[in-house]
């Protein structure tokens, strides 16, 4: 008798998925943050602690001295998309709208 084993997928994302689950912002606040570009993200991480720790070739990794850490690929000139921003935002902790407003992203 041969005995039979089940798998489950858990999910077929190359990306987990927590990323859309934890941050909750009110569609006023995405209507201000969803065409974010780089420069902005940088000075509002700067603006909440963060400062440069590295940088290579198109690469700069921002710190904070709470042990946070962020990397961030700069497109000049060039917003990111809606779950790369969600999923950077979320990676940086800034979950909320009250977040954004306090680094100044939002009003």
């Amino acid at each position: 008798m041969v005995a039979s084993c089940s798998r489950t997928r858990t999910s077929t994302s190359a990306f987990p998925q927590a990323h859309s689950s934890l941050a909750t912002y009110s569609p006023a606040v995405w209507n201000q943050i969803k065409s974010c570009t780089d420069t902005e993200l940088i000075k509002a991480l700067k603006r909440d602690g963060f400062t440069l720790y590295s940088r290579r070739n198109n690469v700069t990794l921002y710190i904070h001295r709470d042990g946070r850490q962020i990397t961030i690929h700069p497109h000049p000139g060039k917003s990111y998309g809606p779950s790369l921003l969600k999923a950077l935002l979320t990676d940086i902790g800034w979950v909320t709208d009250a977040d954004l407003r306090r680094v100044k992203l939002a009003r």
